[in-house]
């Protein structure tokens, strides 16, 4: 299974378009909060996001709690700043894999980029660019470990 972790999305429509990726890939989106904007049911309505009752949906209050869980768990980090290409690593087939990815304005931030500095993923770019947009990175992160897995359960 992957999952999607979000720490403190800002962007609606960035989420909205990985819980379409969330949704069409059968991956898993976490939702690490504070958030930018509400997800309440009346909001993602008037928002027409039709596909989110379709999401598998996990959600933390804060980076604090999110962070604790996962210590054990194959974790990736993906930033700008990563020490690793993503097409550099193999993500293992047999394990839970969690991609992650910090808000639009400032990434991760240092403290979890050093802590995690050996997991931290690039996706390679022209020199001097700032970044990608959150959405287009994770359906990079995301279909890359998928062609790795050989698309399961894909047509």
């Amino acid at each position: 299974m992957i999952y999607i972790c979000l720490i403190e999305p800002e962007i609606p429509q960035n989420t909205g378009n990985i819980a379409r990726t969330a949704a069409a890939t059968g991956s898993t989106l976490v939702l690490v909060h504070p958030l930018g904007f509400d997800i309440s049911e009346k909001a993602v309505r008037r928002s027409g996001l039709d596909y989110w009752k379709d999401v598998k949906k996990i959600e933390y209050p804060d980076k604090k709690t999110f962070l604790s869980t996962i210590k054990d768990k194959e974790c990736w980090f993906f930033s700008a700043h990563g020490t690793n290409r993503y097409t550099d690593i193999s993500f293992p087939k047999d394990k839970d894999v969690y991609l992650i990815f910090g808000k639009e304005s400032v990434g991760l931030g240092r403290e979890i980029l050093d802590e995690y500095s050996g997991k931290t993923l690039r996706i390679p770019m022209k020199e001097g660019e700032r970044c990608l947009n959150l959405s287009n990175s994770v359906a990079v992160a995301v279909y890359e470990c998928l062609r790795q897995w050989n698309y399961p359960d894909f047509l």
